[in-house]
């Protein structure tokens, strides 16, 4: 009997891990998933690549979205639909406040949902916000990693390159960084019942100014200290991982399912 797969990412129905760490590019999910203890792909359609494995014991599920809200809500859809109920972006992002540096790692308390898809699924009004123990796992996961980090709202924006219009709109409001699926994430964990966060590795400068060569010399995440941030970040996600196991275990009765 052949396997039953999800429609659209072609994953498995059943038997995923439960708890995920979710990536943009399909090669940095591999780059994630190689950190696991018996890392197995599980399946690769189209920008969705999907392994598990586990991390200090955690059975994890890594999988990748690609890039954009309207193709990662689907991924994080499916996710939930075959039985994860945890889940972590991973990913970059610009920086859009100073004091925050080049590889440091934001840790996303909500977004803007600018994300070019949940506007049609839900009312303006509606917010994405990360669950609290994401955010403290999180957090708790890069102090104790070493890694530089930051709290904050970040902006989820469907268009990377700027446009004729102009993007003033958040100036002054405090945004932590800029990126590209997180508020999408958000807004499905809160309509499926779902426990999620993000954090993001800062690979330049905002958005209209990766662009800008004559100040910044034009956007590049392939540099040192992005590869660097990279490495830590991905190893805070499968951290807070496990800890937000430790307390799912916790406040669960002896003998209860994890």
């Amino acid at each position: 009997m052949p396997q039953d797969l999800l429609p659209v990412t072609r994953i498995p129905r059943t038997g995923l891990p439960a708890r995920a760490v979710v990536v943009g590019d399909p090669a940095r999910a591999a780059a994630v998933a190689a950190l696991l203890d018996g890392a197995e792909e599980v399946s690769h359609h189209r920008e969705y690549r999907v392994f598990s494995g586990s991390w200090k014991g955690v059975p994890v599920t890594v999988a990748s979205h690609g890039v954009g809200g309207p193709g990662a809500i689907l991924m994080f859809q499916e996710l939930a639909d075959a039985g994860v109920h945890t889940i972590l972006r991973f990913g970059t992002a610009g920086a859009m406040r100073p004091g925050i540096g080049d590889g440091d790692l934001v840790v996303a308390e909500a977004a803007v949902r600018d994300d070019g898809v949940t506007q049609q699924l839900l009312p303006p009004e509606y917010p994405a916000v990360a669950a609290p123990e994401a955010v403290l796992a999180l957090q708790r996961a890069a102090r104790e990693a070493g890694a530089p980090h930051h709290r904050g709202i970040v902006w989820t924006r469907a268009a990377f390159q700027p446009g004729l219009l102009p993007l003033f709109s958040y100036e002054g409001a405090g945004l932590a960084a800029i990126e590209m699926e997180l508020s999408a994430l958000l807004v499905t964990a809160s309509l499926r019942g779902l426990v999620a966060g993000g954090v993001l590795v800062v690979d330049g400068a905002n958005a209209d100014e990766l662009v800008d060569e004559d100040a910044t010399g034009g956007y590049n995440p392939h540099r040192e200290v992005v590869a660097a941030g990279v490495e830590r970040g991905a190893v805070v996600s499968l951290e807070a991982l496990r800890l937000l196991a430790e307390e799912y275990a916790a406040d669960r009765p002896e003998g209860s399912a994890a």
